[in-house]
């Protein structure tokens, strides 16, 4: 699945199957903004992606929605409707609907204000935590792979039965890129990641074939990586010295750690650089076919701040148009 719940892991089925990619597509093309396909099917504007913002506050003006900037909520009630008293005023409604997103990126403002909501209410939330940024590693390994950073490398990277194949990038503070940022969202603090830097080749067939050569390790693998990369990463896992001096056992051990090259990450680079958030109100005290609380009429939640996290590459912003859809035929 192109999601994750720590609940139900079907409850997006429904609202996604309600309003679909092409729905959206189709809002994009009526708006007459342009856009091409970069890689594995994500769309991209061909100018700008304020576009997309542009394309938002049309609809909410044809649809004769008030919009209240730097507007503060104090406090949220609920009598015979809810009222919601801000700096702004106090304001009265049958049908409240919580669309704050998560904990990532604060410098956009980013609060922790839906989930106070649920909790006030009553509802749980799911632990949160970073998701979709990029991994740290202990001081060691970043001293020995510091003088690499911004190469990247193709590769597949697994953890607990998921993985990811895509470009892994080295960092300054340890690995980013899609296949890191991807796996993020599964890895958990302790856990090793399993990094297989030659996915569609036999590492073993590939040393065996320069066994009788004086070529080193580095020059056999700079043939398929970055150089750069190469030299560090064989400095790291053994001597320097002709492959025809390695024994078959000791090649056959290279070759393992080409596959599965294990690296232990000791944390994240936080909500700062994440770009969402895994956790949210839980998605059992939810309707999937209206996201309504079952147990507040009137209360609903939608988009991030609930427990359900797309894949990188647009899923998440498809969940707040299907999430967002869903609670609209209804509110």
């Amino acid at each position: 699945t192109l999601f994750r719940s720590s609940g139900n892991p079907n409850f997006h089925k429904s609202a996604l199957a309600r309003y679909t990619p092409q729905d959206f597509i189709a809002l994009v093309k009526r708006h007459g903004i342009r856009f091409h396909e970069k890689k594995l099917g994500q769309l991209f504007c061909d100018e700008s992606a304020r576009q997309i913002v542009q394309l938002l506050l049309q609809e909410c003006s044809a649809a004769n929605v008030s919009l209240r900037l730097n507007c503060r909520v104090e406090s949220v009630a609920k009598d015979n409707g809810f009222i919601v008293l801000t700096n702004q005023g106090r304001f009265e409604c049958t049908s409240l609907v919580v669309a704050t997103g998560g904990l990532s990126i604060p410098k956009m403002g980013a609060t922790d204000l839906g989930y106070r909501l649920a909790r006030q209410f009553g509802l749980r939330v799911t632990q949160t935590r970073p998701a979709l940024v990029p991994l740290t590693l202990s001081e060691q390994e970043r001293t020995r792979f510091s003088a690499l950073s911004g190469i990247s490398v193709d590769a597949l990277v697994s953890v607990r039965g998921h993985s990811f194949r895509e470009n892994v990038l080295l960092t300054h503070q340890g690995l980013s890129g899609p296949a890191i940022l991807q796996i993020s969202s599964y890895w958990q603090p302790g856990e090793s990641l399993n990094i297989d830097l030659l996915p569609e080749g036999d590492a073993w067939e590939l040393l065996r074939a320069e066994h009788t050569s004086a070529k080193e390790l580095k020059t056999v693998l700079g043939q398929h990586w970055p150089q750069r990369f190469a030299q560090a990463w064989a400095e790291v896992q053994s001597s320097a010295k002709p492959l025809r001096q390695y024994s078959e056992k000791e090649l056959r051990a290279v070759a393992e750690r080409i596959h599965r090259w294990r690296l232990t990450p000791d944390g994240t680079e936080g909500y700062r650089k994440a770009e969402v958030t895994v956790g949210g109100v839980d998605t059992h005290e939810l309707s999937s076919q209206t996201m309504e609380a079952r147990r507040v009429p009137g209360l609903y939640f939608i988009g991030e701040v609930v427990d359900v996290t797309g894949w990188l590459g647009g899923y998440n912003f498809q969940w707040a148009w299907s999430s967002g859809f869903a609670a609209g035929q209804s509110a």
